[in-house]
């Protein structure tokens, strides 16, 4: 997770929490001060100034978005099961489908809650007639309702109905706050105002304060100085088996740049969940679930929620190996020569002095730059150096080691049989064209004998940490291959029987591109990079969020990026990374039932919709807006007013170019092939960040460690490298700190 604007001092945490991190948990050399002052202070905004609810700040909104939050309820829940007992590996992770159905499910019951509790309905089925509907008129003209629609309703009961709300709300943002942040934005306004309205009666409420804290409007973009942790330390010693209020307080302390407070609220976290928590045992529950799939074809029994799969240490892990990554970072600048560039002038100088006098070779400003590079190179770094350089790796270790620790929970295919995924797409299509089809689909799709479970079993199944070991697999198919070349090759290749499936996760492609960055700064091989970059290549092409997510933009795929134009591709890839990352073609296979992958491409057009038939143009450019202002918002890159207006007016323009490509006809042209539901088209926007800058120095200017540097240059500064010595080999430590 990047920075934003001025950077604090190693060590130091600029947070306005008197509560100090501990440093076994956050590493070496670094010391936090305490600080006690006041709470925050509320600044008035401007007349001018932007007020929005603070959980618009949240990061990787933009990763939560799709069609999850327009699909009805009963479809969603349809779609999150038959996910479920998809054989290995399936199509989204299940933890956060499961989510989004519950989330979904209390966001629009605390609406019906806080909309009749602020017009005074008793009954949920007269809510309809707040937009003017039929009911409406069968109101007025006293049809159907009896007494119900004179009904007032006492203070009391409108105070339980928004309390009831409140509750539910908490619920969802205690699942996940990134996605129920993108819920509450979607849904009606009156659920921003139903936890200070409950606060007034009940100033206590933990989950009337946990709401309230996402919901309170604040000046846009100043989320680190309108914001204390007084309701969030209340609502923790209240709940001190929760673990996500310190997820959440660790957010805040990303954002006032505290990484050592966020690593140490998160470790708390992870340690309270996992005590709470059976450990992840994928095998068994596999197991239990093909033998399911097995006994009944068609029939995917609803799961209970107590079953449900959850994702809270996927979260905890995600957002400290983020933490870790950042404080890495932080190092550079103290590890590496604190002037730069006066050495270079230095430099610069003295070859143009040796130049001038090459005939004489005793020019005096010559020598004396001589000399005291020598003396330079024979004192080496300093103690402060080294120990920041230390830092740096052992921060890259420890984000590594997480990163690890979340790829554990998804999995890969290289051999998955076409019909598995063709059979998902025809659940997909069953579920959301039903009133339309009567069931066809689905009565023919019984009788296919080609049933999935039939070919589970022959395909191979990996956990993605396993592709990222000293040792990968062996049998997976050649990457980068000559057939990479566009999606429209596909349609001039043979029928396929299997196809390469990755499990999708909302933030999987950041996670990716992270471990590249954790790599750079361990300083691992480039040979060894280079294939670690080749495997995230081939993963982030395959990552498809269909039928719930859309695609959205990757800080650390940027950040990436940048970092390989700025060292000059020193991995040396065959193909620019855009070219690497191209979204993998849909296999062309035709199954017995006669569902293909690009039949799917196609009807999946329809459960975005795009737009509803009922929008106009304007509302249509309006929802656009928003939703540009919302990712700009999010946006790692965006720092000042200049890069905000620069990354809205690029979103919109996107978006509309997008418009425009799919209202012509809205199939893909002959010529295109099919292509797949939703992937990061690699258009990214030319904001440098400070980690990026940081990854790329560390590369051009620092010494290799052990394991990765020649002899030759460890025999330059002997003592030095006593220290960095026993730092052991990248892979392999990690590998066994994971587990």
């Amino acid at each position: 997770m990047g920075k934003k604007n001025k950077k604090s001092p190693a060590g130091e945490s600029p947070t306005l929490e008197p509560q100090t991190a501990a440093e076994s948990s956050t590493g070496p050399s670094t010391t936090n001060k305490k600080k006690t002052t006041p709470p925050a202070p509320q600044p008035s905004p401007s007349s001018s100034a932007l007020v929005i609810c603070r959980n618009k700040h949240w990061r990787y909104i933009s990763s939560f978005h799709g069609p999850w939050l327009q699909l009805p309820l009963e479809v969603l829940v349809t779609l999150a099961n038959a996910n479920y007992y998809m054989p290995l590996p399936r199509p989204v992770d299940p933890a956060v489908f499961y989510d989004l159905v519950k989330i979904r499910q209390l966001v629009d019951g605390a609406t019906d809650l806080a909309v009749r509790a602020a017009n005074g309905v008793a009954s949920s089925a007269l809510s309809n007639s707040l937009a003017g509907g039929a009911a409406h008129h069968m109101q007025a003209l006293g049809l159907g309702f009896g007494n119900n629609g004179g009904a007032k309703l006492s203070p009391e009961r409108r105070f339980r109905m928004r309390e009831q709300a409140t509750q539910k709300l908490s619920r969802a943002y205690h699942l996940d706050e990134i996605a129920s942040s993108v819920a509450t934005m979607q849904s009606t306004s009156t659920l921003e105002n139903v936890a200070g309205l409950v606060l007034q009666r009940a100033p206590s409420d933990p989950d009337a304060n946990y709401v309230h804290f996402f919901h309170e409007k604040i000046p846009s973009r100043q989320l680190a100085e309108c914001t204390d942790f007084r309701a969030l330390d209340l609502i923790i010693g209240q709940r001190p088996s929760d673990c996500e209020p310190l997820r959440t307080r660790a957010i805040v302390r990303m954002f006032k740049e505290d990484f050592e407070g966020a690593v140490q609220d998160l470790t708390t976290a992870l340690s309270v969940y996992r005590l709470q928590q059976p450990p992840h045992k994928p095998s068994a529950e596999e197991s239990m679930q093909l033998k399911q799939k097995i006994q009944r074809r068609r029939d995917n029994p609803p799961l209970n929620e107590s079953d449900h799969p959850s994702s809270t240490e996927v979260q905890l892990l995600f957002q400290r190996a983020g933490c870790y990554l950042t404080l890495a970072c932080d190092h550079v600048p103290a590890a590496l020569s604190e002037t730069p560039t006066r050495q270079n002038e230095t430099s610069q100088n003295g070859t143009n002095g040796s130049g001038n006098g090459a005939s004489n070779g005793t020019a005096n400003g010559g020598s004396t730059s001589q000399r005291a590079e020598a003396d330079a190179e024979d004192k080496g770094p300093t103690k402060k150096q080294l120990e920041m350089r230390k830092a740096v790796r052992l921060y890259a270790k420890r984000a590594l080691r997480d990163y690890m620790e979340y790829f554990k929970h998804f999995h890969y295919s290289p051999n998955l049989p076409v019909e598995v995924s063709d059979d998902f797409s025809r659940q997909v299509n069953q579920a959301t064209h039903r009133n339309k089809r009567n069931y066809s689909q689905s009565r023919y799709a019984s009788q296919d004998p080609g049933s999935p479970t039939g070919t589970a079993a022959s395909h191979t199944v990996y956990e993605l940490a396993a592709l990222f070991t000293a040792t990968p697999p062996a049998d997976l198919p050649a990457y980068p291959s000559t057939d990479l070349v566009s999606p429209g090759s596909a349609t001039m290749e043979l029928v396929q029987t299997t196809t390469e499936v990755v499990t999708y996760h909302p933030l999987l492609t950041d996670a990716l591109h992270s471990l590249l960055l954790c790599h750079t700064l361990i300083q691992t091989s480039a040979k060894e990079l280079q294939r670690h970059a080749h495997m995230v290549a081939r993963l982030a092409r395959l990552a498809d969020g269909y039928p719930v997510f859309q695609a959205s933009r990757s800080p650390a795929r940027a950040d990436w990026i940048e970092v390989l134009r700025r060292a000059e591709n020193w991995i040396e890839l065959s193909s620019s990374w855009e070219t690497l990352c191209a979204p993998a073609p849909l296999p062309t296979s035709m199954s017995s039932s006669g569902v293909s992958a690009a039949t799917a491409s196609v009807s999946a057009l329809s459960i975005t919709g795009g737009a509803s038939p009922s929008e106009t143009e304007e509302q249509r450019k309006e929802r656009m807006r928003q939703q540009a202002i919302i990712e700009a918002l999010e946006d790692e890159r965006v720092n000042d007013e200049a890069s905000f207006k620069a990354a809205i007016l690029a979103r919109q323009r996107r978006a509309e170019a997008d418009h425009a490509s799919s209202s012509n006809g809205g199939v893909p042209s002959p010529n295109a092939g099919p292509k797949r539901w939703a992937v990061d088209d690699g258009r990214e926007y030319p904001i440098l960040t400070e980690r990026a800058e940081a990854v790329a120095r560390w590369i051009r200017e620092a010494p290799t460690g052990s394991g990765a540097g020649s002899s030759k240059r460890k025999k330059k500064s002997k003592t030095p490298r006593k220290t960095a010595e026993p730092e052991p080999e990248p892979d392999k430590a990690e590998t066994m700190d994971a587990a």
